[in-house]
């Protein structure tokens, strides 16, 4: 290690254990499931929420589910190049960052997740089904929560970063 590998900020590839946690997790829900619980049957857990077994050969909202098959590895690719992605900016973010690397990681962990299921089975396994007066919202998964979360987190870490810059902006401005 040279004096100036000191003086470079640390990556924020530290967070990969989230992104490992996050898959492993998802991995042990959805064989829990899977095990468990009956195809498409719905197991009361509360007025709004149950627990219902689903396959979903698609992408987010079930979208491309019926296509006949090709959508398995065009999702998976998708899922790949999003996953490089998502590391080399990982690596590329200072540790410092902690916001945006605990959001790329959840999106990773999740984005993983729903991968393994895609090139292992040919579908996602969905378990988690929520609805309200007979409406239903599609059911998902830790995977699919993590991905959403990670995108949230992204979001507001741009919203406050991007506050922060104009902030600044105006203050150096006045000088």
């Amino acid at each position: 290690m040279t004096a100036s590998d000191h003086n470079q900020p640390r990556s924020g590839l530290v967070w990969l254990w989230l992104s490992g946690l996050m898959f492993v997790l998802d991995f042990i829900t959805k064989q829990l499931a899977d095990r468990l619980l009956s195809y498409g049957v719905p197991e009361y857990v509360l007025p709004v929420f149950d627990l219902t077994l689903l396959y979903n050969k698609g992408a987010a909202f079930s979208f491309l589910a019926t296509a006949g098959g090709w959508q398995r590895w065009f999702f998976a690719l998708i899922a790949v190049a999003v996953s490089i992605f998502l590391v080399q900016w990982l690596r590329r973010t200072p540790r410092s960052q902690w916001w945006l690397g605990l959001a790329l990681s959840l999106v990773l962990g999740g984005a993983l997740g729903n991968l393994y299921d895609r090139v292992v089975y040919g579908y996602v396994i969905d378990f988690l089904s929520f609805h309200y007066a007979g409406y239903y919202f599609p059911a998902f998964n830790l995977a699919d929560t993590a991905i959403t979360l990670g995108a949230m987190v992204l979001i507001g870490d741009m919203l406050l970063n991007s506050q922060d810059k104009d902030i600044a902006e105006k203050s150096d401005g006045n000088k």
